[in-house]
C-alpha cells in the first residue's frame, strides 16, 4: 500500500510538471506569436511604387529606368483626377454663392489634404521637406486607409438627452461624393477608389533591408540598421567588463573564501544588488561614470557598457559561483594528487569542468543586457544618431533597440503610423533574445559532450 502510494505521488508530481511546461509554452506562444506575427509585416508586405522610388532616391537601390516607367503608370492613372480637380477649382467653384462656395472650398480642401497621404504632393506643388511629405503611402495597407479619408469625410458628433445629459460621441462618416453632390467632381470619386488600389501599382515586397538600412525621417522610412548595431556593442562591451569580474568573484566566493561573517555580507551584498530596480543603477551609472570618472564627455557606449555591466554582474556571480560549486570535489582531489596546485587545479580542471554552466550564465546576462532601457536612458542612447563605429563608440552615444522601440511607441509624434516599425523592432529584439538563449542551449550541450568525451 506504501509502494502504490509512493508511486500514485510520483505520477502526480510527473503529471503537475508537465502540466506545468505545457501551461508556460502556451502562454510563451500566445504572448509571442503576435509580436512575431506582426512584426513580420515591417519585412513582408504590399509594397506601392511609392515604397520602390524612395528606396532608389533615399538609399540609391533600384533601377532609374523603371522607376521612372512606374511613375509615369502612376501619373496616367492619377491624370483624370487631376484634371477633374482642375476644372473644378477653376470653373465649377467661382460660379457657386458665396456662402456655398466657402463650404465647398473647405471640403475640397480637406480632400486634397487626404489625396496628398495616398498620392503624395499634387501636380505643381513645391517638394515638401520632410521626406514623410515627399511620397505618398508607401504600403498597400497605409494606402487603403489614406483611400478611405479621401473617399469618407469623418467627423464625431456627441449627442445631448432632452434633460441635456451629453450622450456618448459617435463617429460619423460621409461620403465625399455626397459632399460634392451636384457637381461634376462628384463623378470623379469611383476612378479615385480605382486608382487607389491599381494605380498605386502594388507588389508584395520582401524588405530585408529594414535590418541594413538606417532611418530617414525618424522611422517613416529606411531600416533599424543603427539600433540593432547599437544594441550590439552596448551587450558585447557589457559582457566583456561584466563576464571577466563574475568569473574571478565566483572563484574566490567558492574556492578562497572562508565561510566567515565577510563572505556572508559579501553574499547578501551581492544578493542584494541583484535585486535593485535597473534605473537606479541607469542613475548610478550617470553620476559615477559620467559626471564624477569622466569616462565620456556625454553619453557614449562605453558609460551605458560599464552601467550595464554593473547591473549584470551579481547574476553573472551567482551562475558562475553555483556552476563552480556543481564541480565534484573529487576532480580536485586528483589534480592536487598528481601535484598541481591550487590555482593551477582551478584553471585547467574546475573552471573547465563548469564552462557550460559559466558559458549559459553570460548568455542569459546579454540577453537581459540587450533587453534593458532604463539604464541606457541616462548613460548611452539617442532617439536618433549617427551610425557608431569602433572608432566613435568610446565617446558618442547610440540608438538601441530598446530604447527606440519606447520612443516610438509613446513618445513619437507619428506613433500610430509607424505600428509596422513598432511591432518590427519588438521582434527584432525577441528574436535576438531567443537566438542568444538557443545559443546557450547547443554551447552548453556541446561543452558538455566534449567534457564528457563524446
Amino acid at each position: 500500500m506504501n509502494m502504490k502510494f509512493r508511486n500514485f505521488k510520483d505520477r502526480c508530481a510527473t503529471g503537475l510538471g508537465f502540466s506545468t511546461l505545457l501551461l508556460m509554452g502556451a502562454a510563451l506562444g500566445i504572448l509571442l506569436l503576435p509580436i512575431l506575427w506582426r512584426g513580420a509585416g515591417a519585412v513582408v508586405f504590399r509594397a506601392t511604387v511609392e515604397h520602390r522610388r524612395m528606396l532608389f532616391e533615399q538609399f540609391g537601390v533600384g533601377s532609374e529606368v523603371k522607376i521612372r516607367a512606374e511613375a509615369a503608370q502612376k501619373k496616367a492613372a492619377f491624370e483624370p483626377v487631376f484634371e477633374a480637380m482642375r476644372r473644378f477649382e477653376e470653373e465649377e467653384l467661382p460660379a457657386m454663392p458665396m456662402a456655398e462656395r466657402r463650404e465647398m472650398r473647405a471640403a475640397f480642401k480637406e480632400f486634397q489634404d487626404a489625396l496628398r497621404k495616398l498620392h503624395g504632393p499634387l501636380p505643381g506643388e513645391p517638394r515638401p521637406v520632410l521626406a514623410r511629405h515627399q511620397y505618398g503611402a508607401a504600403r498597400m495597407d497605409k494606402a487603403r486607409e489614406a483611400l478611405h479619408h479621401a473617399l469618407f469625410a469623418e467627423h464625431w458628433e456627441y449627442p445631448v438627452a432632452e434633460d441635456g445629459t451629453p450622450l456618448t460621441g459617435h463617429l460619423v462618416k460621409t461620403s465625399r461624393a455626397e459632399i460634392f453632390k451636384g457637381t461634376r467632381f462628384a463623378e470623379i470619386f469611383p476612378t479615385l477608389e480605382a486608382c487607389g488600389t491599381s494605380g498605386l501599382l502594388p507588389r508584395t515586397a520582401f524588405y530585408w533591408r529594414f535590418f541594413t538600412l538606417d532611418s530617414r525621417d525618424a522611422h517613416f522610412f529606411g531600416g533599424i540598421w543603427p539600433e540593432l548595431k547599437g544594441t550590439f556593442f552596448l551587450a558585447v562591451l557589457a559582457m566583456l567588463f561584466a563576464a571577466p569580474m563574475g568569473v574571478l568573484a565566483a572563484v574566490w566566493l567558492a574556492e578562497y573564501a572562508q565561510q566567515g561573517r565577510f563572505t556572508r555580507l559579501a553574499r547578501s551584498c551581492i544578493n542584494t544588488l541583484a535585486g535593485v530596480p535597473s534605473v537606479v543603477f541607469g542613475l548610478f551609472g550617470l553620476a559615477f561614470f559620467i559626471v564624477t570618472l569622466r569616462v565620456s564627455a556625454g553619453k557614449s557606449v562605453l558609460a551605458g557598457s560599464l552601467t550595464l555591466a554593473l547591473l549584470v554582474l551579481p547574476t553573472m556571480i551567482r551562475s558562475a559561483e553555483e556552476a563552480i560549486a556543481a564541480v565534484p570535489n573529487m576532480y580536485r582531489e586528483a589534480a592536487l594528487g598528481l601535484g598541481a596546485g591550487k590555482w593551477r587545479s582551478i584553471a585547467t580542471v574546475v573552471l573547465p569542468a563548469a564552462l557550460p554552466g559559466i558559458l549559459t550564465g553570460i548568455v542569459i546576462c546579454m540577453g537581459r543586457v540587450a533587453g534593458e532601457t532604463a539604464p541606457v536612458i541616462f548613460t548611452a542612447v539617442v532617439s536618433a544618431g549617427p551610425l557608431v563605429g569602433l572608432a566613435n563608440m568610446w565617446n558618442s552615444p547610440t540608438p538601441a533597440l530598446s530604447w527606440n522601440i519606447y520612443n516610438l511607441v509613446s513618445e513619437h509624434e507619428a506613433a500610430d503610423e509607424l505600428r509596422h516599425v513598432q511591432y518590427g523592432m519588438v521582434a527584432t529584439l525577441v528574436s535576438l533574445v531567443l537566438l542568444l538563449n538557443l545559443v546557450a542551449i547547443i554551447v552548453r550541450a556541446r561543452v558538455s559532450r566534449k567534457l564528457h568525451g563524446n
